[in-house]
């Protein structure tokens, strides 16, 4: 992004704050995560990135509270890029949030809500919290303005699957790429233009 870009991100919204939330076994400088982060920040936005507590073992309860910290105050210049695992926590912190607040949106990328290729017990276990606990959709619908979700259509743990849940459970706009596995490079560019939308 090299600005003209600025100027037309300014002009968006200079007050939007984006908030990037890594996924299992992840961190806020792995993948494209910091990548992304640089190409906001160049353009004036506050950009937040944290590390999610024992990313190793994640657990709902510490990852809401973590996102409900860094947050405070939710509006609608609020949004939020997740990847896998961070997507369930942020629909699972809007779902704490109280009625009439409103946050712009966010950037699902490959979200779930089912998974396949757990190797271990221990990662089944781990998982099985965030694919058994339910989580009130309709309630989430009322707290955002955009969703969006991006799938590649031979992630390993993602089934496709997915794309049909966001979209009925959720109203998200959903795209489709080809070959991008579980979205692990450090560099990805259909997720800074999926990212524009949802900010435009």
């Amino acid at each position: 992004m090299g600005c003209l870009e600025k100027e037309f991100f300014r002009i968006i919204m200079p007050q939007k704050r984006i908030f990037l939330i890594h996924g299992w076994g992840g961190g806020p400088d792995g993948g494209w995560l910091s990548w992304l982060k640089a190409k906001f920040e160049g353009c004036g936005y506050k950009v937040i990135a944290p590390q999610m507590p024992n990313t190793e073992t994640p657990k709902i309860k510490e990852w809401v509270a973590k996102l409900s910290e860094i947050v405070g105050s939710p509006d609608e210049g609020t949004f939020f890029i997740g990847h896998s695992i961070g997507c369930q926590a942020i629909l699972r912190y809007l779902e704490t949030l109280p009625p009439g607040i409103k946050v712009g949106g966010a950037l699902f990328v490959a979200g779930w809500l089912t998974l396949t290729g757990l190797e271990t017990e221990e990662d089944k276990e781990i998982a099985g919290p965030w694919l058994k606990n339910d989580i009130d959709f309709e309630k989430i619908k009322k707290h955002y303005k955009r969703f969006i979700a991006l799938f590649s259509d031979d992630d390993p743990f993602v089934p496709l699957e997915n794309k049909k849940f966001f979209e009925e459970k959720l109203n998200a706009k959903t795209k489709v790429e080809h070959n991008m596995g579980h979205f692990d490079e450090s560099e990805v560019p259909v997720i800074l233009d999926l990212a524009i939308k949802i900010l435009s």
